[in-house]
């Protein structure tokens, strides 16, 4: 069998900017959660799909934002979207779907966490990240754990990783240390592009095995000397970022492999929220 963990924020932003807007029968905008669904409801006529878990930021902010005030907070998004978090994991409960709300950690986390726990399920023949996010190219694991962009059509197993951003899996939270992921709020350190830090990384794959003397160096990088001297005096903020972008495992997730399996829509559910909230879906689940 194989496991979809879904980054269920991913797709509400995703469907927020891209379907219409829909004021549904209460009088309030729920075209992003009506976009997700139809999302979920095409994950799920898929072949292969019979466990399946969605993980949502229920808030924006967590632990990291207690670690650094730059990270990333609610701050700036439309609130016609905020307005549709708790809608979306109501929606997708509604269709029969194991839904994790995290507050101290993030969405990522949860995902990261869960395919490191069942990955290690003989029963499990691979887990597929939904999402395109780079910070989840670290819980990439050979083919075994992969990330999909569903959007996009594509898969990336650790090769692909490698191929996408230039270094291994495990060397994704020291690429996004150093070169920084706007995204999150993490600015990284001046000098260190991409391309330089991917050759970095391909012989040193951690900060911490990275010398402070660029003369001490075996790998031949252009600006080897500023980056040395940049990595050398703001060594405690890359590990700071480091930290921020590693994906914690630790989330306290207590569902079983067979909680994961979809068994169906919660019909009742489902038409409460439609005739209520959402109007008129026309899902096509699978029986």
């Amino acid at each position: 069998m194989k496991i979809h963990l879904v980054d269920g924020t991913f797709e509400l932003f995703r469907a927020f900017y891209g379907p219409p807007k829909r004021v549904g029968p209460g009088g309030r905008e729920v075209g992003a959660v009506r976009g997700l669904l139809r999302s979920m409801a095409s994950l799920l006529a898929e072949d292969d799909v019979t466990h399946v878990a969605v993980a949502f930021d229920h808030v924006i902010e967590s632990f990291r934002n207690g670690l650094f005030a730059g990270y990333k907070t609610g701050d700036g998004v439309d609130p016609l979207l905020l307005g549709q978090f708790e809608l979306a994991e109501r929606g997708c409960r509604a269709l029969g779907l194991v839904v994790w709300p995290m507050v101290e950690f993030e969405a990522d986390d949860a995902m990261a966490a869960a395919a490191a726990r069942f990955a290690a399920d003989a029963a499990v023949e691979q887990i597929v990240l939904c999402s395109p996010d780079k910070d989840l190219g670290q819980a990439v694991v050979g083919r075994r754990v992969i990330q999909r962009d569903r959007m996009r059509k594509r898969d990336f197993d650790a090769a692909g990783v490698r191929d996408k951003l230039g270094v291994a899996p495990a060397s994704v939270p020291d690429f996004l240390a150093l070169v920084g992921d706007t995204a999150d709020g993490i600015p990284g350190l001046p000098r260190w592009g991409a391309k330089s830090t991917a050759q970095v990384l391909g012989r040193y794959p951690h900060l911490a095995d990275i010398p402070d003397d660029a003369a001490a160096w075996d790998v031949s990088v252009r600006g080897a000397a500023g980056l040395a001297q940049t990595l050398a005096t703001r060594r405690g903020d890359a590990e700071l970022y480091r930290t921020l972008a590693t994906l914690r495992t630790d989330v306290p997730l207590t569902e079983t492999l067979d909680d994961l399996r979809w068994r169906g829509a919660d019909a009742g559910a489902l038409a409460t929220l439609e005739g209520e909230t959402l109007g008129p879906l026309g899902l096509r689940l699978p029986r």
